[in-house]
């Protein structure tokens, strides 16, 4: 273990992939990039599939995904723990798909922060200039550089039994930056702090990533955090890299309805066309944005729930629908409504209190999915 945190801390940063467009910044501006990389567990099902993406100095992607996507397994192969079998894993332009874990030079936290229990806090976060032959006062030096960083000062001597779950967080991390790492590599840090902390500690992560203007790689089941911390989201499903784009371009503008359900709260109808801008759904008819398909032919279209509009008066009106509430779910600033509209239930988000008895769906609400 003390080998692989020694290994460096490193960023992944914005990416160029499918699914997200190039901007003009230059290929010396890439800081890790994954090449048609393929990488197979035993068996063959399960790993990463021809996936190629680009991260950016300074930025901070999160990936996300359902549990099995390969999240994980893409942190690992950027860190040098798995070797792929096909593709190339580059650095700063240099090819490190054959480089070991150590010489890659990336920085890592893990998900149980794997400090050394019998190490006090400065020991921990100098251990990588231990390693690397630092003489012991220039490395006393630098962890206290870095505790200030971290806001930790003062905690030099502590052992990580004697800090809360914030700080041991705070600490790995400024273990991972000691060194001056290519890349910072996160894999779910922030999973076993309480709510309270984990917010805070989404900002200081965010706040350290961006002083060192390091490229950094989040992996993260949170979508919450996924869309408050990251520059650019990667979206895996089944080891194969689905969307790669900014947050509002991820949530506004899903490239299928698996993003569109997986990323938020959302509503996905499938329907046919019955106009130039109509489509017909189990809800009833709806005038939607023009759409130029043939009539009868099929579409998927996608409505946030926020987008909806609760009517509590007996009106009428383009795309207005009675609705019968299912549930009712009150979480102080807003409510999640589930409605029984038609023959489906919408899902509902609203900072109203008034009684629901209608649902109006607003045409710029309504968003055309790939099929």
């Amino acid at each position: 273990m003390g080998a692989a945190v020694a290994a460096g801390a490193g960023g992944a940063s914005g990416a160029i992939s499918a699914g997200s467009a190039s901007d003009s910044r230059g290929a010396s501006d890439i800081a890790v990039e994954l090449d048609r990389v393929t990488f197979r567990y035993p068996g063959g099902k399960a790993g990463i599939f021809d996936l190629s993406m680009q991260m950016r100095q300074g930025e901070l992607v999160v990936c996300i995904g359902p549990s099995g996507c390969g999240k994980t397994t893409l942190l690992k192969l950027i860190a040098g723990f798995f070797r792929p079998e096909a593709g190339r894993v580059l650095l700063a332009g240099q090819d490190v798909t054959a480089a070991t874990v150590a010489s890659r030079g990336c920085g890592i936290v893990f998900q149980s922060y794997a400090l050394f229990p019998h190490m006090r806090v400065w020991e921990n976060i100098a251990y990588p200039l231990r390693v690397r032959g630092m003489p012991v006062e220039q490395r006393r030096r630098k962890a206290d550089e870095m505790l200030e960083m971290v806001g930790l000062a003062g905690t030099a001597d502590r052992l990580p039994a004697q800090l809360s779950g914030g700080q041991q967080q705070r600490v790995a991390l400024a273990r991972a930056l000691a060194f001056e790492p290519r890349a910072l590599l996160l894999d779910e840090p922030l999973s076993a702090l309480d709510a309270a902390t984990r917010v805070a500690m989404r900002d200081e992560v965010r706040r350290i990533q961006k002083l060192h203007n390091i490229a950094a790689l989040l992996i993260t089941h949170d979508q919450d955090e996924a869309l408050s911390l990251a520059d650019r989201v990667a979206v895996l499903r089944d080891g194969r890299l689905v969307q790669y784009d900014t947050p509002a371009a991820i949530y506004d503008h899903p490239v299928d309805d698996f993003v569109a359900g997986f990323v938020g709260r959302a509503n996905v109808l499938a329907g046919t066309a019955a106009g130039p801008d109509r489509a017909a759904f189990a809800i009833g008819t709806l005038q939607t944005p023009a759409h130029g398909r043939a009539d009868g032919a099929a579409l998927k279209v996608l409505i946030r729930p926020e987008r909806l509009e609760p009517v509590a008066e007996e009106v009428s009106g383009v795309n207005v629908f009675e609705a019968r509430v299912l549930k009712d779910r009150f979480f102080g600033a807003t409510r999640q409504l589930d409605l029984a509209v038609g023959e489906l239930v919408l899902k509902l988000e609203t900072t109203s209190r008034a009684t629901v008895k209608r649902v109006r769906v607003p045409v710029e609400a309504i968003q055309f999915l790939h099929a």
